[in-house]
């Protein structure tokens, strides 16, 4: 695998004029239609040409050059979820090469090559790369391959048909010839596109389905792989910055005598929010931003708290205007069970804290960093530097981490404004505590959750009145639905895998106060409702005093996908054996991203309240698994981080600024406290699903679950609170 950075000439594709990089996010203008196709576009040629001329390029995805190197362009990217080597996999299993012979690349932006069906732009998020690319990858292996053997058919004057191809290698076994691929591509290139072909049968697989180790891994180990963070180009000075503390305020002063004084410090710069000091190193660069002397402008919000913040959500949603996400039926006469969950903010504080590389003259703008969002960093840095799209090109990174941080731009934004006051590459570095107390964190939740249950205490009707701010509404408002609902803030809750026959889940809109922004975390909308919507119903089940798995079995009619993982997850982890005193088992059951999914976890609580997390077991329907050696350790990795979350995490806000600032005060799960955890794969030739938040999802209401069963506590808020827990002895 080749871990070089995209070819210069490639990063000129923009200035060829074959491509065209469409305004992704500007404001709420739309977004563009994405085009990712397996045949040739119009702008193939410019790319090609751009690319080195490779000798076959039939599509925007493979690369076959003279030598025999066959290179795949990756329209999405990889930021730890293995989605290069998942992809590399349906591509070489149509191809017929072997996942060794590959070398990847990632895509230069392009919303009209490169673009994502399901998020309509060239977009990593949602889990939604598999689900948008499966059918497409493959494909483009496939229109490949047959335009190969074609070449080599019309070589040999025989049916292609009568062909073979092993490891890249074409054969006529009946003569025997042999041709490998890069002996007909130039060729190949020449023939007309082959219009619809054939896709291998499951049985025919040789790679999908199978645990393939990454194709990052060995460099990964090594340290050889390039995040944004080791990026180094010719003269270039490296920065750390501080912004105002206050979300909405502005830099009034800056006494920069003793920063300037620090061995290496070159220049401090100024913005209107933020401060920067340039040095030859990072340590230098840091050590001088400690040494300013700052005065802050703190602006509205300057005496804002999370108390405020709380009680304003919880006021909307007593009062506010509701949007009706899904209504079947009506609430019947009956007993009526109701609760009030409640949510906090979360950073996403990525192992790799925010940084760009930005170099910025007046012909053009280069910026190295890892992104989620490739066009929309271009379609904003243009707007920032004034300087036509064309002329402005990103060179992308590996990201160290994303969780949905880097479907934001305002750490790129922020490095191009400071890039334009100096006439040197500037990299800009955020260091952890600016990252977590400037994270574009998630939303807080305020939901009332109800349901009529029958006299047996299965509910009749569900009721789930959720409050909080968009995310949707902010990051792509053409998207809301017309009568204003956001879609995300419902996903788990109005489509529950439970057969209830009367339902109603609304919506109640709260913005947050100017300057307080709030984005895309793990899981989104699935991770918020599943706690909930998980947790109730668990408490419903123990309210009728019934076995929780059964419950939920008897509540699963006409759903045997679902039913099948949560049988399996009980039976892998023996669910109903006898346990200890203060040790509990939980279960949480959903169907997030196109994937079904049964947790159980394991816990025990000491009487003072601290929580052990014994095992944890999930089985998982995910459609047809691509990688599964990837999906068990996506489930493992988001299930850690879940748990975190619900244990540790949240971003508490006092006198405007956020409190917490490193992994000593929003802390993870660390080494020591990691439970076993088993992953059970569900054979299957569904469509995929998402995989890599689903666990993360899953996590915090299995972990309440099992928390109430050893405790008796039922858990309504998070992150957990040991003295919640002490206050309770014995099982529930």
């Amino acid at each position: 695998m080749s871990n070089a950075a995209v070819s210069p000439k490639r990063r000129q594709l923009l200035a060829a004029g074959g491509l065209s990089v469409a305004f992704v996010w500007l404001g709420a203008q739309k977004p563009a239609s994405a085009a990712l196709t397996p045949h040739r576009q119009a702008a193939d040629a410019a790319a090609a040409a751009v690319d080195g001329a490779p000798a076959f390029a039939p599509n925007a995805l493979i690369r076959i050059d003279a030598s025999g190197a066959i290179r795949l362009v990756m329209p999405m990217v990889e930021m730890g979820q293995s989605i290069y080597t998942g992809s590399a996999m349906l591509l070489a299993e149509e191809l017929d090469v072997g996942l060794d012979q590959i070398q990847l690349e990632h895509a230069p932006a392009s919303d009209e090559l490169y673009g994502m069906k399901l998020l309509k732009g060239q977009i990593t998020g949602g889990s939604t790369s598999t689900r948008s690319t499966y059918t497409e990858l493959r494909e483009a292996g496939a229109v490949a391959r047959a335009l190969l053997v074609a070449a080599a058919a019309a070589q040999w004057k025989v049916a292609p048909d009568s062909c073979t191809v092993e490891r890249g290698v074409i054969f006529h076994r009946a003569s025997g010839r042999s041709l490998p691929y890069a002996r007909v591509a130039a060729a190949a290139s020449k023939l007309p596109d082959p219009g619809q072909v054939k896709l291998k049968q499951p049985s025919e697989f040789r790679l999908i389905g199978k645990p393939m180790a990454r194709l990052d891994a060995a460099d990964k180990v090594l340290g050889l792989t390039k995040f944004g963070i080791d990026v180094s180009v010719p003269g270039m000075r490296v920065a750390t910055v501080q912004a105002c503390p206050t979300r909405g305020g502005k830099l009034a002063r800056v006494d920069e005598r003793k920063a300037r004084a620090v061995p290496g410090v070159i220049d401090v710069l100024r913005i209107d929010n933020a401060v920067a000091v340039v040095a030859q190193h990072f340590w230098a660069a840091k050590r001088g931003l400690e040494l300013l002397d700052i005065t802050w402008d703190h602006g509205p919000n300057a005496s804002l708290s999370t108390r405020q913040l709380r009680d304003s959500l919880a006021a909307s949603q007593a009062s506010g205007k509701a949007v009706v996400g899904r209504e079947v039926g009506s609430q019947p006469q009956g007993e009526l069970i109701q609760a009030t969950y409640k949510l906090p903010m979360l950073a996403h504080a990525t192992m790799e804290p925010l940084n760009a590389t930005v170099h910025v003259t007046p012909e053009r703008c280069d910026i190295w960093a890892g992104t989620q969002v490739p066009t929309r960093v271009v379609a904003n840095a243009a707007k920032l530097t004034g300087l036509p799209v064309d002329k402005v090109t990103l060179h992308p990174q590996y990201l160290g981490g994303g969780f949905g941080r880097r479907l934001e731009t305002d750490y790129v934004d922020q490095a191009v404004a400071f890039a334009k006051l100096a006439p040197y590459p500037l990299k800009v570095i955020w260091t952890r505590e600016e990252d977590v107390r400037h994270d574009i964190v998630r939303p807080m939740y305020h939901d009332v959750i109800s349901a009529v249950v029958d006299a047996q205490g299965k509910p009749v009707w569900f009721g789930d009145r959720i409050c909080s701010a968009t995310v949707l509404g902010r990051w792509r408002p053409g998207a809301m639905r017309a009568d204003g609902m956001d879609r995300d803030a419902i996903e788990c809750a109005a489509d529950l895998p439970y057969a209830v026959p009367n339902l109603k889940v609304e919506w109640v809109r709260h913005d947050m106060p100017p300057g307080l922004v709030v984005g895309w975390w793990r899981g989104v909308g699935a991770l918020h409702n599943l706690f909930i919507v998980e947790s109730f119903f668990d408490e419903l089940a123990h309210r009728a005093k019934a076995d929780p798995v059964a419950w939920r079995k008897a509540l699963l009619r006409n759903n045997p996908r679902t039913t099948r993982v949560l049988e399996l997850a009980a039976a892998k982890m023996g669910w109903g054996a006898p346990l200890p005193p203060r040790v509990g088992r939980g279960v949480a059951l959903g169907e997030p991203f196109g994937t079904k999914v049964c947790a159980m976890v394991e816990v025990e609580v000491s009487p003072q309240g601290d929580v052990r997390l014994r095992r944890a077991v999930v089985a998982v329907d995910c459609g047809v698994p691509v990688n599964t050696g990837s999906i068990e350790a996506q489930i493992q990795g988001g299930l850690l981080f879940g748990l975190s979350a619900a244990l540790y995490n949240e971003i508490t806000i006092e006198h405007g600024a956020v409190q917490q600032s490193n992994f000593n005060d929003y802390r993870m799960i660390r080494m020591n406290e990691t439970p076993a955890i088993e992953v059970h794969i569900v054979p299957s030739t569904e469509a995929p699903g998402g995989i890599g938040e689903v666990g993360t999802a899953i996590a915090a209401p299995a972990l309440a679950n099992a928390i109430y069963a050893a405790t008796g506590v039922r858990l309504r808020e998070l992150p957990i609170r040991r003295e919640q827990l002490a206050r309770k002895g014995g099982a529930a």
